[in-house]
């Protein structure tokens, strides 16, 4: 009997911790105020050099505000803006933004030929994987996964992160908060500044 209250207590506990992280997107709509300013009323930015979080996956958002609080993703831009945030109120922002439609973009079309090759082959020669494994044939991602969706976000950006990721690969001061696996820096240290260009802008214009 002992043993069976030890484990309800424990599974209890469980529930409680998972529950704590479930964010209240009413809630993340009021904190959401002062993000408003950079990244849209709805999360869909006007400016390319900010993201547009709408749509981006409640996984993936979470991760990425709580490696800013904490310092595992450094972004100048962001600096002072969560960094007294509690989990929830993080679980609470990323639930928000999650519910949001995305807006869409529109690719190059001198770039869409190398970009769809980028995005669904890689670049085997440089052991480059295709995006299309993690982030979708047709850029949604994989919310549950905490892979991002691509298709609309600003190519701006996008090739941005990519470059960021490049140089973390060799260079702690860039972006490196993509695990152990290395996935996303290994993918981009293969790839060259026109590839990262034109991957970047096909991704963009995905339905």
């Amino acid at each position: 009997m002992k043993k069976v209250v030890i484990l309800a207590s424990v599974l209890l506990g469980l529930s409680q911790a998972v529950a704590a992280q479930t964010g209240d997107a009413a809630k993340g709509k009021e904190l959401s105020v002062t993000c408003s300013a950079c990244h849209g009323a709805d999360g869909n930015s006007a400016a390319p050099t900010f993201p547009k979080l709408a749509g981006l996956g409640e996984k993936y958002l979470l991760k990425q505000l709580q490696d800013i609080r904490d310092g595992a993703r450094p972004v100048p831009t962001m600096v002072g803006q969560v960094d007294n945030m509690s989990d929830q109120q993080l679980a609470d922002l990323a639930a928000f933004y999650a519910s949001q439609a995305r807006s869409g973009g529109q690719a190059d079309p001198e770039l869409v030929a190398l970009g769809e090759k980028v995005y669904r082959a890689g670049v085997a020669e440089r052991k480059v994987a295709a995006c299309t494994a993690c982030h979708s044939p047709n850029g949604k991602g994989n919310a549950p996964a905490g892979f991002p969706a691509l298709a609309g976000q600003h190519a701006e950006y996008i090739a941005a992160q990519l470059k960021a990721y490049r140089k973390g690969y060799e260079d702690e001061t860039g972006r490196t908060n993509d695990g152990d696996t290395m996935i996303m820096r290994t993918n981009a240290f293969g790839l060259s500044d026109k590839e990262i260009e034109a991957v970047a802008s096909y991704a963009s214009g995905l339905k």
